[in-house]
């Protein structure tokens, strides 16, 4: 049976859209703070290919950065399931294994060093574009249904809060590929959930867990009440979010990130050197008044970032 569509029904379109083959993104319908992307290859399960993996890191190293009042991203899959990892049938991802990326004019060395050396800077790309969710300024939400396998597991690592419909199935399948997750499971899963057994049995046998398992593990943070609840699941945790202040929202994000990666000590300075300037923004008052019973403020939106 099909997964519950998380797209909204009457999405407006988003200008990014169009550079996008294999994604769809849209600004959420009723949540005027939220941009929606989907993962968009639904008759190939949201297998991504090499050109999706590359559209992932160019969409999220915009979004949250234009200044169009972007304060949440929802991120979704289209059809049956979320993603069903990455697609083994697109020979891009294999060529330098066997040589075919080297255009030396002698032809594909022989030499595994050289080989070794060729293939690096791929895998290297392909995890500066997962990262690249992780680095988006606003929060990212991801709503999870059907499969998620994989590379799937990789990019949803990588959001900062994930819910599940009851139908959702997970799996760390690398290993059963032959092959080492290398593109951020191994490093983030165990962070979100923890070093423990269980972890590595699920690293190390690529077997199945599914909702209520990544509840209890705390992979994620709800499971929908019914499969089609979930994208009001997803939609109330995106609008809670996106009535915060902006500004607000980005420092917790960058200051989570930071910690996660530092001691306490290194945190607090790091947070303390950011909030010294958050903490002169207008979105202060104006969050207190909110809390006192206010209604709705009305933040300015984040600029859009200078680039060369």
């Amino acid at each position: 049976m099909p997964g519950p569509s998380i797209l909204p029904l009457h999405e407006r379109d988003h200008p990014l859209d169009a550079r996008f083959s294999y994604l769809s993104i849209s600004y959420h319908d009723s949540l005027s703070f939220v941009t929606v992307v989907a993962l968009n290859r639904p008759k190939k399960r949201n297998a991504i290919n090499a050109q999706m993996w590359k559209e992932i890191g160019d969409a999220f190293r915009q979004l949250g950065t234009t200044g169009d009042g972007c304060r949440c991203v929802l991120l979704t899959g289209s059809g049956k399931g979320f993603c069903g990892g990455i697609d083994i049938t697109d020979e891009k991802f294999f060529s330098g294994i066997s040589g075919g990326g080297d255009a030396d004019k002698h032809g594909p060395s022989r030499d595994m060093a050289r080989q070794s050396l060729a293939f690096r800077s791929q895998i290297l790309e392909m995890q500066a574009a997962f990262t690249a969710v992780g680095e988006c300024p606003v929060p990212v939400v991801a709503a999870i249904h059907g499969a998620c396998v994989g590379a799937g597991i990789d990019l949803t690592c990588c959001a900062d809060v994930r819910v599940c419909s009851p139908n959702a199935m997970f799996s760390i399948r690398e290993v059963r590929l032959g092959l080492a997750a290398d593109v951020g499971t191994l490093q983030r899963f165990p962070k979100i959930v923890g070093f423990g057994s269980l972890v590595r049995e699920l690293c190390l046998t690529g077997d199945d867990f599914n909702a209520e398992d990544a509840l209890k593990i705390g992979f994620v943070s709800r499971i929908s009440r019914t499969n089609d609840d979930l994208a009001n699941t997803a939609n109330s945790i995106c609008q809670r979010i996106s009535r915060n202040s902006p500004v607000a929202a980005t420092v917790t994000k960058a200051s989570l990130n930071y910690s996660r990666d530092h001691t306490i000590a290194e945190g607090l300075e790091h947070v303390a050197l950011h909030n010294s300037t958050a903490l002169m923004s207008e979105d202060l008052v104006k969050s207190f008044l909110m809390s006192r019973g206010a209604a709705d403020a009305q933040f300015a939106p984040l600029q859009s970032h200078s680039r060369l």
